[in-house]
């Protein structure tokens, strides 16, 4: 058998499949190489074992990540392609963000049967999500909601939901659209109503430190303003130290040669936050990104950012 071209780690779910795939057939295509030259390699990670408590619990973000990380630093495979928002702040020695493919809708989907908005949903509805921004967000505009927890792939929360489990739930756009079940979507939520988390609706790929042929074959298909609109958002999340059970959203924007972003924490009841925006060259993604953390991380309770 051949020696593939790339070896390309991800998790199994739908969703990551669908997204390892785009990514594959756009590496194929820039490099014309038949997609078939590409191997998938599927690692099941801890997060994907864990169904039954709030990620939280069990130790954040990492856990989507862990056994890809390892992979990678073991030379099982030669790159790995996730989700963005599941990549936590900090990665481990020797691996890098490879780089961004164009971002696709980063807003939030509304899920419901019951209502096409949050203001037509039905007293004390019954909101299923394991994502503290989201409960807290949704909170936020409706404070009467009765919150309970909903893991698992898109498709275990829509059926769940469709099920009568749950009156609604929230959904990441991109990942409906990427399934093609954007159809389910009741509404789709503005981010200047309900800003995403960071990094959502981006496909993060990470490789070794230093591995120049992995730069070169990606580099066809990378986009710098999605890469320039993530370096801001991550910034402002290190600088809060975002774990899985803080409430933080973040949105950064590229017009032309400047960057706009958008931050916001909240109280996990969504009865506090704290706001902080920036704008400026798009080449300071960075500094605004930091910037914007250090406000609001001046501005709220310790106990906000455990």
């Amino acid at each position: 058998m051949a020696t593939p071209y790339l070896k390309v780690g991800t998790r199994g779910s739908p969703l990551a499949l669908a997204q390892t795939r785009q990514v594959c057939l756009a590496v194929a295509a820039a490099a014309g190489i038949a997609p078939a030259d590409i191997e998938i390699v599927v690692i099941r990670t801890t997060g994907d074992r864990i169904v039954d408590r709030p990620l939280a619990e069990a130790g954040g973000k990492g856990l989507f990540t862990k056994e890809l990380d390892e992979a990678l630093l073991a030379g099982g495979v030669d790159c790995a392609v996730h989700s963005a928002k599941d990549l936590p702040t900090l990665l481990p020695d020797g691996i890098v963000i490879a780089g961004y493919p164009p971002r696709e809708d980063p807003r939030d989907a509304l899920i419901s049967s019951k209502g096409a908005s949050f203001a037509a949903l039905p007293l004390r509805a019954r909101l299923g999500s394991a994502s503290p921004r989201r409960q807290a967000m949704a909170l936020r505009i409706r404070p009467d909601l009765q919150v309970g927890l909903l893991r698992g792939n898109v498709e275990t929360r829509l059926r769940k939901v469709g099920a009568g489990e749950f009156d609604l739930t929230l959904l990441a756009l991109a990942g409906l659209k990427r399934l093609s079940l954007e159809t389910y979507a009741a509404a789709i939520l503005e981010t200047d109503e309900f800003l995403p988390a960071v990094g959502q609706g981006a496909i993060a790929i990470t490789g070794r430190r230093g591995d120049d042929r992995l730069a070169e074959a990606l580099a066809p298909i990378l986009d710098v303003a999605t890469g320039r609109a993530l370096t801001a958002e991550r910034a402002f999340l290190a600088e809060l130290d975002g774990s899985c059970r803080t409430p933080i959203a973040g949105h950064g924007r590229l017009h032309g040669d400047r960057l706009s972003l958008r931050g916001v924490t909240l109280s996990p009841d969504g009865r506090r936050w704290a706001e902080a925006g920036r704008e400026g060259p798009a080449a300071d993604a960075q500094r605004l990104g930091a910037e914007a953390g250090r406000e609001i991380r001046a501005a709220v309770a310790a106990e906000w950012l455990g």
